[in-house]
């Protein structure tokens, strides 16, 4: 199950990305926000950010204007590994080397095409677990 909000800035982009995973046949729990209307982008990032951390969901998307806000917002949900990712190579290494959780987007300045394909390698690539990136996730946690 994937987790998945946004604010207004970022509300397009969901639908795009959730038709997406409807084709794709993956299933997903939509924490808003629900149209272009002004909110605030941390009730949405730390709503996904929750359902991960409780395991109730497997990995999370978020999306704001830019994906800095909402990622901030992710990360302070104990638990969660929030990467803004802007292209290929950093989605699949972020899942490679620090088994991020959750996923932001900036639908101002990633677009959808490319969007997509990120949301792609994210939720395929699992976490390499080798023993040197699987330590240092480890410190990710410790307090």
């Amino acid at each position: 199950m994937i987790a998945i909000g946004c604010d207004h800035g970022g509300y397009e982009l969901k639908q795009k990305i959730l038709a997406h995973l409807a084709q794709r046949g993956l299933e997903y729990r939509d924490f808003g926000c629900d149209s272009t209307a002004s909110v605030d982008y941390p009730v949405y990032g730390k709503a996904v950010a929750h359902a991960v951390a409780d395991g109730s969901c497997d990995k999370g998307i978020v999306i704001c204007s830019t994906g800095i806000g909402i990622s901030i917002a992710a990360n302070k949900v104990p638990g969660i590994r929030c990467a803004l990712c802007g292209d290929c190579f950093s989605a699949k290494a972020t899942r490679l080397h620090n088994n991020a959780n959750v996923l932001a987007l900036g639908a101002l300045v990633t677009g959808p095409g490319l969007a997509l394909d990120i949301v792609d390698l994210f939720l395929d690539t699992p976490f390499s677990g080798e023993e040197r990136h699987a330590r240092r996730v480890a410190q990710l946690e410790e307090a």
